[in-house]
């Protein structure tokens, strides 16, 4: 795979990403957990590297169905995989924290009878929702998660340093995720100094290649020029880089 064969040492599905290939909004609803599983697989089979799934919010409405999809998930072979705490609901964004909790209880459940080798992270949604104090309560449910056994702390949205520092410090010396979804100004090393122990860039690389293919789309179809397609990668790497992984 593309990212392994530059130097990753770990990698992670996205549920926008695949999505969006789909022709599918990102929402907890919009994708069926079979074919999410089935990607799931695909990716951990394709990979020579650990494979965190992005698992939404467990596709399931309760906890016992959120610990029989974590279940199967594992099953694709995962090293580890997330659950949100957003519902998808316009109007109940996210869960009640005791629900909400006793989700990622359900999940640890599964995994520890599954082996307990997967890591579990724990995601509080407050900074992607219309929340009223998305910090504190990043932080009140991240250090609930950590006690209902989440090994990983995520609050996606956070960008500033203070608030970072603040999410780390809460709930060390559990790791905290975060999420780089555009260029804040904030490096790998930035974020090391901050105590943050993983990053990852969610539906960004999508973004950014779904961006590069509508500009140069919409170059042909306004302008009837080609000049979007500067920049393309050859022809060639890409093809040799697939038959590299193909034969692998």
């Amino acid at each position: 795979m593309a990212l392994e064969q530059l130097g990753f040492k770990a990698l992670a599905t996205t549920s926008a990403g695949f999505g969006f290939s789909r022709g599918l909004h990102d929402s907890p609803d919009a994708l069926a957990v079979d074919a999410v599983l089935d990607h799931i697989a695909d990716i951990v089979a394709a990979a020579g590297v650990p494979v965190n799934a992005d698992f939404q919010s467990g596709y399931a409405s309760d906890a016992e169905g959120v610990a029989v999809n974590v279940r199967r998930c594992l099953e694709t072979g995962v090293a580890g995989l997330s659950i949100e705490d957003a519902t998808g609901d316009h109007d109940k964004p996210l869960f009640e924290l005791s629900e909400a909790v006793a989700r990622i209880a359900a999940a640890r459940a599964a995994i520890d009878s599954y082996g307990g080798d997967a890591l579990l992270t724990a995601r509080a949604e407050c900074f992607l929702v219309d929340h009223q104090d998305p910090l504190g309560g990043s932080i009140r449910r991240l250090q609930a998660y950590a006690e209902a056994g989440a090994d990983v702390l995520f609050a996606p949205g956070v960008r500033e340093r203070e608030g970072i520092r603040a999410i780390v410090e809460s709930v060390q010396p559990k790791p905290v995720n975060v999420l780089i979804s555009a260029d804040i100004g904030l490096r790998v090393s930035d974020l090391a100094e901050l105590g943050v122990r993983r990053i990852s860039v969610g539906s960004a690389l999508a973004r950014a290649a779904w961006g590069a293919f509508l500009r140069a789309a919409m170059c042909i179809a306004e302008e009837g020029s080609f000049a979007g397609l500067d920049g393309a990668a050859a022809f060639a790497d890409l093809n040799a880089m697939f038959e590299t992984t193909r034969s692998e």
